[in-house]
């Protein structure tokens, strides 16, 4: 039995190299076989998976993180029904550890041997690869280690059943696929259809990092905690003044939850005609999805907000259970308004009909927090926090009159420009 005879892990794309792996383990082992094109096909195998260890930053058996990269990111009957929940019933584990028989044999196979008998003696670099740091342009470091430490668990497996055990682990604890391993995504479009596509890295913030706005960051946090939990929870929008934390939190949010399910899809609003495509790729997975909005606003000409009116309530289809909606901006209301829309003679017959209209989007968030500018006092404690967490040694009223005369020329109080001054010290 060959690749050929996989069931559910059969993603052609990714298995060339698995292809050409396997025949050479099966098919050369007469002297006949010892070939200049086989010989040449061992080389274009180490150059295959010596270019996958300089994209996702792999080290150790580049062909066990190899077979353990097929195995995350084959989205199959079996893998999506584990993810975040594991182990589950059905005639589908059948064909899963008929799989796993199969992938026991490809972890077995003895390439050193098969190294040498080619008399290829650089195969050796392949089999105890050692990674530098500035590789990996897909997965970021976290993601990159599980890998190849499953990798390493799975060829210490005894037997198929053990390899299912652990790959079924694996699903239930990280999930599988691109929603699997990464926290963050963006949309994009490609080909005519809308893709979901990862962002490899996102800056790794922690609500405990945000100093100060405690009421804020706990109405977020409990309402997240609903919806991570699967209970019922609201739509969030996040508003106020320019550089007091909104986008922040939310990219903390998507570290902190990360673990438990949580996924972030971030989208621009002239991507709002995407949002039911969006919808309709996550809606059955068993993740929790946060669609992003960020700085999100309307000018009077700009009717995206339609569509996001529509998608957050009002469309015939209901909204899935698993997607949320988190937005920040500057503005309470979301889509300018002018004294002319409240004047009762005016072109507009039904000047109220306007107002409410205007209104209505914003309404749909069950959930506003509001994000003021802070007073002196409290830009004065942002200013000393960032400068402890940051090891800066400078006396404290140094410190403080350097960071009031700072925000006088950039941009006033708020926790940007405490950020943005403790920056510029650091860079001194």
């Amino acid at each position: 039995m060959n690749e050929k005879a996989l069931i559910l892990y059969r993603d052609r794309q990714e298995n060339t190299l698995l292809h050409q792996m396997v025949y050479l383990m099966e098919h050369c082992r007469g002297a006949n076989d010892r070939t200049p094109e086989n010989t040449a096909l061992l080389y274009d195998c180490m150059h295959g998976l010596l270019e996958m260890a300089g994209q996702y930053g792999f080290s150790g058996n580049l062909w066990h993180c190899y077979l353990a990269h097929l195995l995350v990111n084959s989205e199959n009957s079996y893998s999506r029904s584990c993810e975040i929940r594991g182990s589950v019933q059905g005639t589908v584990n059948q064909a899963a550890l008929h799989d796993m028989r199969l992938f026991k044999t490809f972890y077995d196979y003895d390439l050193a041997g098969l190294a040498r008998w080619f008399d290829v003696a650089d195969f050796e670099m392949v089999l105890h690869y050692e990674s530098s740091r500035e590789e990996s342009k897909v997965y970021n470091t976290r993601v990159r280690d599980r890998i190849c430490t499953l990798a390493a668990r799975l060829a210490c497996a005894r037997d198929a059943e053990e390899m299912k055990r652990t790959l079924t682990e694996f699903y239930r604890e990280y999930g599988v696929g691109k929603f699997g391993l990464h926290k963050a995504f963006r949309v994009a479009q490609k080909d005519g259809s809308v893709q979901i596509e990862p962002i490899p890295n996102i800056t790794h913030v922690k609500l405990s990092d945000l100093i100060g706005y405690e009421i804020q960051k706990q109405k977020l946090t409990e309402n997240t905690e609903a919806f991570v939990n699967g209970k019922k929870a609201n739509n969030c929008l996040l508003y106020g003044d320019a550089g007091t934390g909104k986008s922040s939190c939310i990219k903390a949010i998507a570290n902190e939850y990360y673990d438990r399910g949580l996924r972030i899809i971030e989208i621009y609003k002239h991507q709002f005609p995407y949002l039911n495509d969006v919808i309709a790729q996550i809606k059955n997975r068993n993740y929790r999805f946060i669609i992003y909005m960020d700085d999100l606003s309307f000018e009077e000409f700009e009717v995206e907000y339609k569509y996001l009116k529509a998608v957050i309530e009002g469309g015939l289809e209901k909204k899935p259970q698993n997607v949320l909606i988190y937005a920040t901006s500057n503005r309470r209301h979301l889509i300018r308004e002018n004294f002319r829309d409240k004047q009762e003679r005016d072109e507009d017959l039904h000047s109220r009909d306007t107002v409410q209209e205007k209104l209505s989007l914003s309404s749909r968030f069950g959930v506003t927090i509001y994000f003021g500018s802070p007073d002196k006092r409290q830009f004065n404690e942002i200013v000393e926090g960032l400068a402890d967490r940051s090891g800066l040694t400078i006396s404290r009223e140094e410190l403080l009159q350097k960071a009031n005369q700072w925000e006088l020329s950039h941009g006033g109080l708020s926790g940007r420009t405490a950020q943005q001054f403790i920056d510029y010290l650091m860079g001194k």
